[in-house]
């Protein structure tokens, strides 16, 4: 089988490298795509977390620069993927991003962040029930972003007000969300109701169960679901204590990155080429169907943000062995106007 490159939307870090590092240099930052190249993944969207507006500028320029000068970034990142801080903090909702540091959406915070990168902010997770998010999803939509809802408590109500305004995406789905919610009234089933947001789905048989995942893919439908690994640095590393985004988190044996406490899930471990194996394994895809969630779908995703920015990525290619392990046949390329 052959497919398009895998494509990761959320990726917060991968063989032992923080995307959210400020100290990143263009070598690590090859260290880490290398390693995605050869788990299938020809692009992605390095992400950042919630921090404050001096912590995310000093983060941001030292990933773009690592993306302009290093070898790989310059075809495999189009842009970035900001989850955070226009998130809610309340309890269970703000998963491991510090609550403290989380704010109501703000043009100008982010226009003070991107000022001076090279590449944009694609891709914006938020909150839609902060003070006046929708309306700002509505002025970022029209500035070329893409957005999706996520860490969020959102209702019914909201979620169809967000989609108005043009938010189209549901980060990691079923997670970032406390483990008791209202029976019916909840934020998870407003998001799957809503047919106008596809769902981005972290697919390693811990942030969701696969009887769950399977569930999910069934009712919000296989063409409105994309793969994402929502892997940190920990992601295709042994058993261990790593830096996080300011914090430390652990990888345990049994291939969940957790908080220190150990009680709280702190993104994964997950390759996006495994996730793609699990739908198959699972018997919840076939193998062009799952490969399709983890490329084609996920590029469409920002499609029309890509477009605004004159952005032109011709993803790369990857064919498939009989046990679904994938090898770049072709490199991707891509053209910023």
């Amino acid at each position: 089988m052959q497919s398009e490159g895998l494509f990761d939307l959320q990726v917060n870090g991968y063989a032992g490298v923080d995307f959210n590092d400020a100290g990143l240099t263009a070598d690590r930052l090859d260290t880490a795509l290398e390693a995605m190249l050869r788990d299938g993944v020809t692009g992605c969207l390095p992400t950042l977390i919630t921090a404050n507006l001096n912590e995310l500028s000093v983060r941001f320029a030292a990933l773009d620069a690592a993306v302009r000068d290093s070898r790989l970034g310059p075809v495999m990142v189009p842009g970035y993927h900001l989850e955070g801080p226009f998130l809610n903090a309340g309890e269970g909702y703000h998963g491991c991003h510090p609550a403290a540091k989380m704010t109501d959406p703000d043009m100008v915070f982010l226009s003070r962040i991107e000022a001076t990168l090279s590449r944009p902010i694609l891709l914006l997770t938020v909150a839609p029930e902060r003070n006046g998010a929708v309306a700002t999803i509505r002025q970022w939509v029209d500035a070329g972003k893409t957005l999706a809802v996520g860490h969020s408590a959102a209702g019914f109500e909201t979620m169809r007000a967000a989609a108005d305004a043009g938010l189209s995406l549901s980060t990691h789905l079923g997670n970032g969300l406390p483990q008791v919610l209202p029976k019916l009234d909840n934020t998870l089933l407003a998001q799957l109701a809503e047919p106008r947001v596809a769902a981005c789905l972290i697919a390693d048989g811990v942030h969701i169960p696969r009887e769950a995942l399977r569930a999910l893919i069934a009712l919000k439908r296989p063409e409105n679901c994309i793969l994402v690994s929502d892997a940190v640095v920990a992601a295709g590393m042994p058993p261990g204590t790593y830096g996080f985004g300011g914090m430390q988190v652990r990888l345990l044996d049994d291939g969940r990155v957790v908080q220190p406490t150990g009680a709280d899930l702190a993104g994964s471990a997950l390759r996006l080429d495994q996730a793609v194996r699990n739908l198959v394994d699972w018997s919840i895809a076939k193998p062009d169907a799952a490969a399709s969630m983890a490329g084609s779908a996920a590029r469409q995703a920002v499609a029309r943000s890509l477009a605004h920015y004159g952005i032109v990525l011709e993803p790369g290619q990857i064919t498939w062995t009989d046990a679904l392990e994938p090898r770049v046949s072709r490199m991707p390329t891509l053209h910023m106007s």
